[in-house]
């Protein structure tokens, strides 16, 4: 049987496939270190535990909701967004999803016609680019800088849509306000829409998170602004999110969403209401603290790595050119030979650099990992 051509020359997304390299090593009964994926230590918050609990004893019956979410849930969404990103909105401007993917693939998918051009930033995480392939995009890369500004926006060019990660994953940066606003001047300016992915607007060590809808009229800009309960509330496996967009367009999204998997699942609404109204994960947030200053220490004097400690986000971004630009290598020799997954730079647009998830298992599996990818790096620059 043929595989149609829209999908036959596309890949897995490579950050799936290196976990799933990983946990097909595990049921071969191997010991692996998988940091190639961020999957949080920390069970979901009681208040989700005890939320869903309850709706299964009450209800019983759990029946489907509006395909863009239960009315109560996007009410409840709605007044988060009032009061902790300072953005008012409808509930026909809000659409739960199975998760961000899902939502970035409807907005992008709503918002573009096959042949269109988009920006996205470098690195970045692999599903943007994946996304847009599926949907015959170009995609504009240009490398993110320290501090972003109107010279580094204007390289881009004509493009449709900004792709916007704030804070940013693999890097950790965290956007200024004023960061910001020279996108929104850019955008307005130029006529350019805004796909902001705010998953970990609550991983913040440094900074401080600003939604870029509350600094513009999002709706006449066409800003959509996409949000996840996975990492911030350690809730990777509910697969649930939301997205902000102008009414015309959630409309669109739904019309998306509907033929392909309905409402997101009504206990994951439930939950994402009872995660999002416990605010800042603060006891979370203090631990990935830890562990991420923990990390940075130990690699400190590597002579082959340079790792700064993230703002944001249960990533570590290192830079390892001094041992090698074939990142790809670099982690299929580390899987083979330590049994550590991690994923090569190349996946997410800038070979050189390692990402490590290091929010998995408990900190002395951590720091064994840890140990076992500088032990390796030390035996592969004494090889040359």
């Amino acid at each position: 049987m043929k595989i149609s051509d829209r999908i036959a020359h596309s890949r897995p997304l490579a950050t799936t496939a290196m976990h799933g390299r990983a946990e097909a090593l595990r049921h071969a009964g191997e010991r692996v270190i998988d940091f190639s994926i961020a999957i949080s230590h920390f069970p979901a918050p009681p208040p989700v535990l005890d939320a869903v609990s309850t709706a299964i004893e009450r209800e019983r019956t759990l029946p489907y909701t509006e395909v863009s979410g239960a009315l109560k849930v996007r009410a409840a969404l709605r007044a988060k967004l009032a009061s902790e990103n300072r953005v008012e909105a409808a509930v026909d401007e809000i659409i739960v999803t199975n998760g961000c993917k899902q939502a970035y693939y409807q907005a992008l998918y709503a918002m573009t016609d096959p042949g269109d051009r988009i920006a996205v930033f470098r690195p970045h995480w692999p599903a943007y680019l994946a996304t847009a392939e599926l949907l015959g995009l170009e995609v504009v890369l240009a490398d993110l800088p320290d501090t972003l500004d109107a010279d580094t926006l204007a390289a881009f060019g004509a493009v449709k849509v900004l792709v916007l990660n704030n804070p940013h994953n693999p890097t950790g940066k965290v956007f200024t306000r004023r960061e910001l606003e020279t996108v929104r001047d850019w955008a307005l300016a130029k006529g350019v829409h805004v796909i902001v992915d705010e998953s970990y607007e609550h991983l913040v060590f440094d900074g401080e998170h600003i939604t870029l809808a509350a600094l513009c009229d999002w709706r006449a800009l066409g800003v959509v602004t996409l949000f996840s309960a996975s990492q911030s509330y350690a809730m990777m496996g509910w697969r649930v999110g939301f997205a902000l967009a102008p009414a015309h367009l959630v409309q669109a999204m739904q019309t998306l969403q509907g033929p392909i998997t309905a409402a997101a699942p009504h206990l994951s609404q439930v939950a994402a209401v009872a995660a999002f109204a416990t605010g800042t994960p603060h006891a979370l947030l203090a631990d990935y603290r830890a562990r991420r200053d923990l990390v940075v220490r130990h690699v400190a004097d590597v002579p082959w790595i340079v790792m700064q400690a993230p703002a944001s986000g249960p990533y570590l971004w290192g830079d390892v050119r001094a041992l090698t630009t074939d990142t790809v290598g670099f982690a299929e020799r580390l899987l083979e030979e330590e049994r550590v997954a991690l994923m090569p730079g190349d996946a997410l647009g800038r070979p050189g650099y390692i990402r490590i998830g290091y929010i998995s298992d408990d900190e002395a599996t951590l720091m064994e990992g840890v140990r076992r990818i500088v032990a390796f790096g030390a035996r592969l620059a004494g090889t040359r």
